[in-house]
C-alpha cells in the first residue's frame, strides 16, 4: 500500500496548490490578503471544482506514476500539458456559465500560479527521493537466489532505498556478486551498526538452524525495521512474492481481510458505477450495434462462460469483436498480439474498451463487481490450477471489469503472463479497500485514454 501513499501525498500537495493558487488569484484581484468575505463571494464550489479538475488532469497525464524516474523535463513537460488541457475546460465552462463562473483574467493567473506551485513541490519531492543523503539504507540477509530478487528490484523502487550490501550467514552458494557481500566476521549486529541500516531483509532459501535470531533481535530492539523478503518485495513492486510465501504467511498475514461493511459498500458501488454506466451508454448502443452489423455477419452481442467468485460459472457478456467461427477450429485459445480473428472495428472497440460496456449488466446481476481479478474460462482455469500455485485464491473475491492487474501489466496470453498478472491480483484481494478501487478506476481511465495493454 506505500505506493498508494506516495499518490496520495502527491495529490494531496497538488490540491493544497491548487487551493493556494486560488488564494492568491483572488489576493492579485482584490489587492488585498483574501478574507473569509472573499472566499464566499467566489463560492466554495467553484473553489473545490477547480481543485478536482486541475488534479484530474494532472492525474490523467500521468505525473503521479513512476515519479522516481522523471526528469525535471518530462515533469514540466507534463504539468504544461495537463495546464493547457486546464485552460481549455474553465475556458468551457466560463463560456457556458452565465454567472462566467470565475473570470477569464482570474482563470489566467490561478493556473499560472498552480502551475508553478505544482512545479515546485514535484521537483521538491523528487528531489528529496532521490537524495542519497536521505535515503534509507538496507542489509540484505542472505546471499542466494531470493536475496538476489531482492536486491535487483531496489534500483526499480519508488522509495529511496540504497543498498549496502548483502550479508551471509550459511552455507547459502552466492548469487549475488562477491563484491556487495560484507564482511561478517563481528556478527549482524555490528555490520549492520557500521553500515548505519535502516532495514534488514530476510531472504534466506532456508531458515532453519541458520537464522541469526538473538543477533535479529537485537537489531530490532535498536530501532532497525526488519521484513520478511516477500513482504518487501510487496512493499517495493505493488504484487506478491508467490515463489516466497506459503500457507501460514497468507494466514499471519496483515490482509486478506473482506468485511460484511466493506462488502455491502462495495456492492453499493457496482450498482451505481453500472447504473451510470448503462444510462450513458444506452444512447449510442443503436450505433455501436450498425457498426459491428456492417463490419462482419453475425450477432452484436456474444456470451462466453467464465469462472466466478467460488469457481462458479457464469456467462460474460461483451460486444462482438472477432468473426462468428473464430475457434470453430481451434477451440479456446488466448488472443494473441495482431490477432486475425478480430474484426476491423473489433479492434477499435477492443483498444478502447467498448466492448467490454455490456458487462455492467453482469454487474447488476451480481456476477462482477467493478473492480476484481478478470474471470477466465473454465478451460483456462483448470490448466493454470495445475500449473501455477495459488491460482485458486483469486476466486475468494468477485471478477471484475477493470482491475489492479489490468491497470498494471498488458493483456496476458500464457501461462507466464497468468503468473505475473496473479501476483498482482492476489495484491490486490490482500490490500482490498474502496480507496483502493477508485485509484483502479481512475487508473482505467487513464489506460483507455492511451489504449494500453489491450488485443
Amino acid at each position: 500500500m506505500e505506493q498508494h501513499k506516495r499518490i496520495l501525498l502527491l495529490v494531496l500537495g497538488d490540491s493544497a496548490a491548487a487551493f493556494l493558487a486560488m488564494l492568491a488569484a483572488l489576493s492579485i484581484r482584490s489587492q488585498h490578503i483574501p478574507s473569509l468575505e472573499d472566499a464566499e463571494e467566489l463560492g466554495v464550489a467553484q473553489i473545490a471544482l477547480f481543485v478536482l479538475i486541475v488534479v484530474f488532469l494532472s492525474f490523467l497525464v500521468e505525473i503521479y506514476k513512476n515519479h522516481h524516474e522523471l526528469i525535471t523535463r518530462e515533469i514540466a513537460v507534463k504539468i504544461g500539458a495537463s495546464l493547457g488541457v486546464s485552460c481549455f475546460v474553465f475556458s468551457f465552462l466560463t463560456y457556458t456559465s452565465d454567472e462566467g463562473m470565475y473570470g477569464h483574467g482570474f482563470l489566467a493567473v490561478a493556473i499560472i500560479i498552480f502551475g508553478t506551485l505544482q512545479f515546485l513541490f514535484h521537483l521538491t519531492y523528487r528531489t528529496c527521493v532521490k537524495s542519497r543523503s536521505l535515503a534509507r539504507r538496507i542489509v540484505i540477509l542472505g546471499v542466494g537466489p531470493v536475496a538476489g530478487d531482492m536486491g535487483a528490484i531496489i534500483p526499480d523502487s519508488d522509495e529511496n532505498y540504497l543498498l549496502s550490501g548483502y550479508v551471509q550467514c550459511s552455507n547459502e552458494l552466492p548469487q549475488v556478486p562477491q563484491a556487495t557481500i560484507l564482511e561478517n566476521s563481528e556478527g549482524l549486529f555490528e555490520t549492520v551498526k557500521r553500515e548505519k541500516a535502516d532495514k534488514i531483509v530476510v531472504s534466506l532459501s532456508e531458515r532453519r538452524g541458520v537464522f541469526p535470531f538473538q543477533e535479529v533481535m537485537a537489531c530490532k530492539l535498536a530501532g532497525v525495521e526488519v521484513m520478511d523478503a516477500p513482504s518487501f518485495y510487496e512493499h517495493v513492486t505493488g504484487k506478491l512474492f508467490l515463489e516466497g510465501i506459503n500457507p501460514s504467511w497468507i494466514i499471519f498475514s496483515d490482509g486478506f481481510k473482506v468485511s460484511r461493511l466493506r462488502k455491502v459498500l462495495k456492492r453499493g458501488v457496482d450498482i451505481l458505477c453500472a447504473s451510470a454506466g448503462i444510462a450513458m451508454t444506452l444512447p449510442f448502443l443503436p450505433l455501436v450495434a450498425l457498426a459491428i452489423k456492417l463490419d462482419s455477419a453475425g450477432p452484436v452481442f456474444y456470451r462466453q462462460e467464465r469462472v466466478g467468485e467460488m469457481e462458479k460459472s457464469f456467462f460474460l457478456y461483451k460486444l462482438r469483436t472477432m468473426r462468428t467461427d473464430a475457434e470453430s477450429e481451434t477451440g479456446a485459445v488466448w488472443a494473441q498480439k495482431n490477432d486475425s480473428r478480430v474484426t476491423r472495428i473489433g479492434e477499435f472497440f477492443r483498444k478502447c474498451r467498448i466492448d467490454e460496456l455490456p458487462q455492467f449488466y453482469n454487474i447488476l446481476c451480481g456476477d462482477m463487481s467493478m473492480v476484481g481479478p478478470r474471470p477466465e474460462r473454465p478451460e483456462f482455469v483448470k490448466k493454470l490450477k495445475d500449473a501455477i500455485p495459488y491460482y485458486s485464491e483469486r476466486h475468494f473475491v468477485k471478477p471484475g471489469v477493470t482491475g489492479w492487474a489490468q491497470v498494471c501489466y498488458p493483456y496476458g496470453a500464457s501461462v507466464e503472463d497468468a503468473l505475473e498478472k496473479l501476483r498482482y491480483d492476489l495484491y490486490y484481494i490482500k490490500n482490498i479497500s474502496l480507496t483502493f478501487d477508485l485509484m483502479i478506476i481512475l487508473e482505467t481511465i487513464q489506460v483507455v485514454i492511451f489504449r494500453r495493454g489491450a488485443r
